[in-house]
């Protein structure tokens, strides 16, 4: 009893944003202006914990932003905000300059692609792999091989003795890291979406691999709003604008050589990663040189 008790309790939750196809507003064109102010969040289980504290970022159509900062700082509350798996406890997220809230929610994630670290694969053909980055309507396989094209992953598949028809295996076993990566992106491009969302696409990577799917996703962000999460900074140093997240805000922004002349958080973060030496490491090469 105690156990179907809980089950009933799960089975009449009624969840606090309506995913229904039929509520909210669906609007005429998204060219990707999307617009973070005075945002404040909690997630519901850690109510005592603010991820985001009045924090403020405007996107504009066919930027591309990155999101970089230590670990906890609110990079990946961003992109789940703007998917609408939650909403913001206070201030306002909008798109094309309207309330997020208002608009229809199955609405909105058809207007964005995500590229994520892990990849989901199925158990079946590159093609149908491939396809299944759009299920509004019937994908053609011309479809399918211009979005291989944007990833550059055509040429390997064309290589392969049944071609698109090659099954990947479960979880894409059958495929490397960096294939199952450039899949992924041909998935995303399939929908042709104005907003593209990449978190940590690049992280588990070999430096070879990271590079054929870099030039991939600066591809496919090419025309389009692009987000970018990325703890690497070299993979986002060609981005437009680099917000640096600290605490919940953003407490840097600017391009990659703008903000290593600032030398503050960014140049720090950098220079952890071996970027650029820091007054320690100089310090203490010139004392070896005396």
């Amino acid at each position: 009893m105690i156990a179907a008790a809980r089950v009933f309790n799960l089975i009449d939750r009624k969840p606090s944003i309506d995913t229904a196809a039929g509520s909210g507003l669906r609007l005429n064109q998204v060219e990707g202006q999307i617009e973070f102010r005075s945002a404040e969040f909690c997630y519901p289980n850690r109510k005592q914990v603010r991820v985001l504290k009045s924090l403020n970022l405007a996107i504009s159509k066919g930027q591309s932003v990155a999101l970089v900062g230590p670990s906890g700082c609110g990079k990946s509350t961003c992109v789940q905000l703007i998917q609408r798996f939650y909403d913001l406890d206070n201030g306002t997220l909008t798109l094309e300059d309207n309330d997020i809230n208002a608009l229809n929610v199955p609405w909105v994630r058809s207007k964005l692609s995500i590229v994520s670290q892990e990849p989901t694969l199925f158990n079946r053909t590159l093609a149908e792999n491939i396809a299944y980055g759009d299920n509004s309507k019937e994908i053609s396989m011309e479809d399918v091989i211009a979005a291989a094209r944007k990833a550059n992953i055509h040429q390997f598949i064309t290589n392969l003795p049944q071609g698109y028809e090659t099954n990947v295996g479960l979880k894409g076993t059958q495929l490397s890291g960096g294939q199952k990566q450039r899949i992924a992106i041909a998935r995303a491009m399939v929908r042709n979406p104005p907003v593209i969302l990449l978190d940590e696409a690049t992280s588990a990577l070999d430096s070879e691999s990271e590079k054929t799917v870099q030039t991939a996703l600066d591809s496919a962000s090419r025309g389009r709003t692009s987000i970018t999460i990325a703890h690497r900074l070299s993979t986002v140093r060609n981005c437009d604008t680099i917000c640096v997240l600290d605490n919940g805000r953003i407490v840097e922004s600017g391009g990659h050589q703008e903000l290593l002349k600032r030398k503050g958080r960014y140049h720090e973060l950098w220079a952890t990663q071996g970027g650029v030496p820091n007054q320690q490491t100089q310090l203490h090469n010139s004392k070896k040189k005396v």
